[in-house]
């Protein structure tokens, strides 16, 4: 199971949002290349980077930090959200480097748009699903939808997603634990591999993730933890590589 640092970008500079609202930020670094470093060193496979300013544009914002990212660690694994509404912008940050893109806002509005991008980037799309009280939120967490996440979870099952990225809202950089039951949940309901995420605080969060990875859940992106200190990132790879090495 990977453990995915979580960079998120805003007017330049990596911050973290409480429950996405951004006037509620904590700014950690004027840096975000070097952040980026940061956790590869520390043993990180996968990086998840969004644009937070281009999720309330609709159309990427810090896209050349996020190049400058991939020029200089060509050899990590990049996953991007935020602001990914068309075919161009995934060929773009594709053509930059990124592993695969998140689709959040336009998978919820437009599901068919995930089926067109799956048949012209086989295995390189994500979709994002963040729900607050049981209802899925978009254009950067400011408006509500109608649909939860299991009824789009199935929806896209044909497509060929290559994972899920479920978020509970009402967690995220919160500092309360993961919402395990409703991620357990969604990984029941769908083949679609879950990545979880909203709310990872301890290492007490990555063994409760590990006893039920069986269950479709295949990582974890955490944020506002290992900023602050409350997990220890390379402890928390650790484990998540011990369990799945005991597993095999």
């Amino acid at each position: 199971m990977l453990v995915i640092p979580a960079i998120d970008l805003k007017d330049g500079q990596c911050v973290r949002l409480k429950q996405g609202r951004m006037d509620d930020e904590t700014i950690f670094s004027s840096d975000p290349v070097a952040m980026a470093g940061h956790w590869i060193e520390q043993g990180a496979k996968r990086l998840h980077i969004v644009d937070l300013n281009g999720a309330f544009a609709g159309k990427p914002v810090n896209g050349e930090i996020i190049q400058n990212i991939t020029k200089t660690y060509p050899k990590i694994e990049i996953q991007v959200g935020g602001g990914i509404r068309d075919t161009d912008t995934i060929l773009a940050y594709l053509e930059m480097g990124v592993a695969q893109v998140i689709l959040g806002t336009k998978a919820i509005n437009a599901p068919h748009f995930v089926s067109d991008a799956c048949l012209e980037f086989p295995g390189r799309i994500i979709v994002g699903l963040d729900a607050k009280n049981g209802k899925l939120a978009t254009n950067g967490w400011s408006k509500m939808s109608q649909h939860t996440a299991i009824d789009l979870a199935k929806r896209f099952e044909q497509d060929g997603v290559s994972a899920i990225i479920y978020t509970d809202i009402n967690r995220d950089g919160m500092m309360q634990g993961l919402n395990l039951d409703l991620t357990v949940e969604l990984a029941r309901a769908t083949a679609i591999p879950i990545i979880a995420s909203g709310g990872v605080t301890t290492i007490e969060d990555i063994q409760n993730l590990c006893n039920v990875a069986e269950e479709g859940i295949t990582g974890t992106i955490t944020g506002r933890a290992i900023y602050e200190g409350t997990l220890n990132y390379a402890e928390a790879q650790a484990l998540a590589d011990k369990y799945k090495s005991a597993s095999i």
